[in-house]
């Protein structure tokens, strides 16, 4: 017998039934507010082509790392999903691999993932029963047929989950055609860019050489000396600018900063644009380009994001055969302390400079960084990340920084995803468990409820439009 699919109205609140009141009453003044979305990895040509997805595989299985890598865990091999390999889009019908999800949905009990995809199914698709083996074909079915009405097209979408803003990333070497067209197109959506030069920054990525040729192409500056690289990145900032951008992104393997002479830094670059370089002049290199880049943010007031931490693709043998963004990143231990010493140094008091800081070892929230974003006034924490944007992950997010930091060293939420249909439920997961949180306050005395009302509206608009100066 099938499963009957119903999203409880009181999901994620407290089971205490004071709290669980109090919660319910912050919720009614927050879920409907607009969403503000200033990091995802959302494709911008959706928004400039005004895209219609051809089946629900291709939309909500195939390119969402979160989902696929738990079925991969139970021994589902990614060409049975659809998942494109370094030769292309393995033959594996899509029904096919809709249907082998469906038979494993059971995997993702208890995950924010189930989370997502059943607001997805219930809020969007208006299923009433449960994905399983029984209801895949009624899923597929349902699904592609909506996906091909214009209700279900990119831009439409975007209006009727209430978006206000949504930034997407893109590097360095990127043309920025999309959010040309985008402009040009006379739509009304906000959709802008994030500036993200990792490719011509990580000197051990593969495709370092053939990002630093597209560079130089898009820029007209001599990007293997160290004053024409600056430069560059100068000219690519200011095009982001030109794009709407209001922030740049950082995903490096640590947080680690440095804070070079001139002679220093240039000699650190002849080696690294010889090729004589090695692992250690990587990683300096890195340490050197987030302090530059901290500088040109003080320049031309664009906030910075810190992403660091993840040991990307673990899985060697997967990597080889399908490529990056697998789901085989894992995170690291980190050091934030003495690893932005150097960026501090040199721009850490300026009141024109932000960071922004995320993690994935939840271990420094209270010991480093809830200390670090409660004294200098450039910094803000960044809400919980990837592995930990859950129920629990957000609830131990507050618990570890709120005590030493406060609410507002924060930033609100942002969902970072690919998947375009969950940003609606990741927003609305994060709202409820704020309340969550702001209701035990209250019933604790610590708050009163016209302070946990404007908090949680703070939490929700307000402390990310003030944060990426929206």
């Amino acid at each position: 017998m099938t499963r009957p699919l119903r999203l409880h109205p009181d999901r994620l609140f407290p089971s205490d039934p004071t709290q669980r009141g109090i919660a319910r009453a912050l919720y009614a003044e927050i879920g409907g507010l607009p969403i503000v979305s200033p990091h995802g990895h959302t494709d911008p040509r959706w928004f400039a082509e005004d895209s219609r997805w051809q089946n629900a595989t291709e939309l909500l299985l195939a390119p969402d790392h979160y989902v696929f890598r738990m079925l991969y865990s139970q021994g589902v091999a990614l060409d049975d999903l659809a998942i494109p390999s370094r030769a292309g889009t393995p033959a594996t019908d899509p029904r096919a691999a809709w249907r082998v999800f469906a038979e494993h949905y059971k995997l993702f009990r208890g995950t924010p993932s189930r989370l997502w995809l059943d607001h997805v199914f219930a809020e969007l698709f208006g299923f009433d029963l449960a994905l399983e083996a029984a209801t895949a074909d009624l899923y597929y079915d349902r699904i592609n047929e909506q996906l091909a009405t214009p209700a279900f097209r990119a831009r439409a979408l975007f209006d009727r989950f209430g978006i206000e803003f949504l930034a997407t990333t893109e590097g360095a070497d990127d043309p920025l055609d999309s959010h040309r067209r985008i402009r040009e197109s006379g739509w009304g959506g906000r959709v802008v860019t994030t500036y993200r030069p990792d490719g011509v920054i990580d000197v051990e990525h593969e495709q370092f050489q053939a990002a630093m040729a597209r560079f130089a192409e898009l820029t007209g500056e001599d990007v293997w000396s160290w004053r024409g690289y600056l430069a560059a990145h100068r000219r690519r900032r200011a095009d982001f600018r030109a794009a709407g951008a209001t922030a740049t992104d950082h995903g490096h393997p640590t947080a680690r900063t440095a804070n070079l002479s001139a002679g220093e830094a240039e000699a650190l670059f002849g080696r690294i644009a010889s090729g004589g370089w090695d692992a250690a002049d990587a990683e300096l290199f890195r340490a050197q380009m987030l302090t530059e880049m901290a500088k040109m943010s003080v320049e031309d007031g664009m906030v910075m994001q810190l992403h660091p931490g993840s040991y990307r693709n673990h899985n060697r043998a997967l990597f080889e055969s399908h490529g990056r963004d697998k789901g085989a990143d894992i995170p690291l231990r980190i050091d934030f302390v003495e690893a932005l010493r150097p960026l501090l140094d040199a721009v850490g008091n300026d009141p024109r400079f932000t960071l922004i800081l995320f993690t994935l070892d939840e271990t420094t929230y209270a010991r480093e960084l809830a200390p670090l974003a409660g004294h200098y006034p450039c910094l803000r924490l960044g809400p919980a990340w990837w592995f930990h944007d859950s129920p629990e992950g957000m609830l131990r997010y507050r618990e570890m920084t709120t005590e030493t930091a406060g609410f507002y060293n924060t930033v609100g939420f942002n969902d970072d995803t690919r998947a375009f249909l969950s940003i609606p439920a990741r927003h609305d997961v994060a709202r409820r468990i704020d309340c969550h949180y702001l209701a035990r306050l209250v019933a604790e005395h610590r708050l009163e409820e016209g302070e946990a009302a404007e908090l949680a509206r703070d939490l929700t608009v307000g402390l990310v439009r003030q944060a990426y100066k929206l």
